[in-house]
């Protein structure tokens, strides 16, 4: 029987995903906006941001939860590389980073033709090793999730790092608030969510998608989905090509083609999510001030 307070089914594909009698998991709930969640298999824990209080946590099955990082530099978005290095975008120093094996920072990018970058959002990795990320101005509004500041950059940007000469260059540049993205399966299209109606009425919320060229650059831009309930943030993708998308009111999932499925109902805000545990069969939700966890019958494609 499907736990109709939970899920809301639109498509009869989603009934395919989802456990009908698992229960929504709240794991921890003292963050002030808890975001950028990710698995790490090898160490059997999940990491992510509580911006506002510019901490990192970790949450270990059986161990609870501890502060991984503090102060974080109101880091949002994290990833993992090729090498299994922790990727962050960090509000307060406008800047993306990686945590090397022994602990020390990386900074990856800060700058882009010599202007500060706004407020690296969210961030995911090739299997080329290129590192693609947003560049909203979210972390330079106010002082809450950063440091209120005047944007450099003209635009808000996507942008892609070269893993080979480190330099960054912009694939896309006409979003209002580029947020969250997310590569399909075998890579050949990139989503990338537009928040922008988070603060101005009548402004984008859906999810466009790309196709991947191999030189590293996107091409074929068209809108793929739209969140009828708040705006797209944090976004994965699972083997099928299904995409799980964060909403005001809970999780969006729709399928290759662009129909909505169904929805995960959360009683907050959502903002990101990830697909993790020994077998990625179980979505981690980050929403305004909690973790959640929830069981599902497909697993996350094999992504960072």
């Amino acid at each position: 029987m499907t736990n109709t307070a939970l899920y809301e089914i639109h498509d009869p594909r989603f009934r395919s995903l989802i456990v009908g009698s698992a229960d929504l998991e709240e794991l921890y709930s003292s963050c002030r906006w808890a975001e950028g969640p990710v698995w790490l298999n090898d160490s059997n824990c999940l990491l992510w941001s509580d911006i506002p209080n510019q901490r990192m946590l970790r949450w270990v099955p059986g161990g609870g939860v501890s502060v991984f990082r503090e102060p974080s530099n109101f880091t949002n978005g994290n990833t993992r590389d090729r090498e299994g290095r922790l990727v962050s975008c960090e509000h307060g120093t406008r800047r993306v980073t990686r945590t090397e094996a022994d602990g020390s920072i990386t900074v990856l990018a800060d700058q882009y033709q010599g202007k500060r970058l706004n407020s690296p959002n969210d961030v995911v990795v090739h299997s080329d090793g290129g590192i693609w990320f947003t560049d909203p101005t979210y972390g330079i509004l106010s002082d809450y999730e950063g440091y209120k500041s005047d944007p450099e950059q003209p635009s808000r940007n996507v942008y892609r790092l070269d893993p080979a000469t480190g330099d960054i260059a912009t694939v896309v540049t006409d979003f209002l608030q580029p947020n969250g993205l997310v590569f399909s399966p075998d890579e050949k299209l990139l989503y990338i969510a537009d928040s922008g109606a988070s603060h101005k009425e009548g402004a984008p919320r859906h999810i466009r998608v790309f196709d991947v060229v191999n030189n590293g650059t996107l091409s074929n831009g068209r809108v793929f989905a739209h969140i009828d309930n708040g705006i797209p943030d944090g976004m994965r993708v699972d083997m099928a090509g299904n995409l799980w998308s964060s909403a005001a009111d809970g999780i969006h999932c729709f399928g290759p083609d662009g129909v909505l499925l169904g929805k995960i109902k959360v009683p907050q805000t959502v903002s990101n999510l990830t697909f993790g545990g020994p077998r990625r069969n179980r979505l981690f939700i980050t929403a305004t001030k909690s973790l959640y966890s929830l069981f599902v019958t497909t697993t996350g494609a094999q992504q960072p």
